[in-house]
């Protein structure tokens, strides 16, 4: 079996003078680095004192779900010879408060669209969906189902 090893950088930067001395009294921001890569600006959820303006890891692991299958989705595409042409997915997760104050992902769900080159191509794309979320990687370390609703157009309409 090959090993994968990945190596991220947590830097906490919220340290308002006070530290941790009360909940209020630090912000939530840091920053996310891995090697030579641009860094991710990262905070909570504006619910637990965050700074809407930065990733906070609930968005991360929604992002991380949609990008993995993605990939696996458009690998499959080429060995099964579907051309798609564009992709965009509007992913959503659910995470639920539990009465001790933590919670968990109680699914997510991918909405993509996608174009491919032809309407011949569509049965053929759509059925690669399961097999894409069986290989992801990220999907399968979850305790969660992620759900598929993909919408596909046709780029040679689109062009006519």
């Amino acid at each position: 079996m090959k090993a994968h090893h990945y190596k991220v950088n947590i830097t906490w930067t919220g340290n308002r003078g006070k530290g941790t001395a009360s909940y209020t009294s630090y912000e939530r921001e840091h920053i996310i680095a891995a090697g030579n890569k641009p860094v991710i600006p990262g905070s909570s959820d504006p619910a637990f004192r965050g700074d809407i303006t930065r990733y906070n890891p609930e968005e991360l692991l929604v992002a991380s779900l949609s990008s993995c299958h993605m990939l696996w989705f458009l690998h499959l595409c080429t060995t099964a010879g579907v051309r798609v042409m564009e992709y965009v997915d509007d992913a959503t997760g659910i995470m639920e408060e539990t009465a001790d104050g933590g919670g968990r992902f109680i699914e997510v769900t991918l909405f993509p669209v996608i174009t491919v080159a032809n309407e011949e191509m569509v049965d053929k794309a759509d059925a690669l969906h399961e097999k894409a979320n069986a290989l992801c990687f990220i999907a399968n370390s979850c305790n969660f189902p992620v759900h598929h609703k993909p919408i596909y157009k046709i780029a040679e309409t689109q062009n006519a």
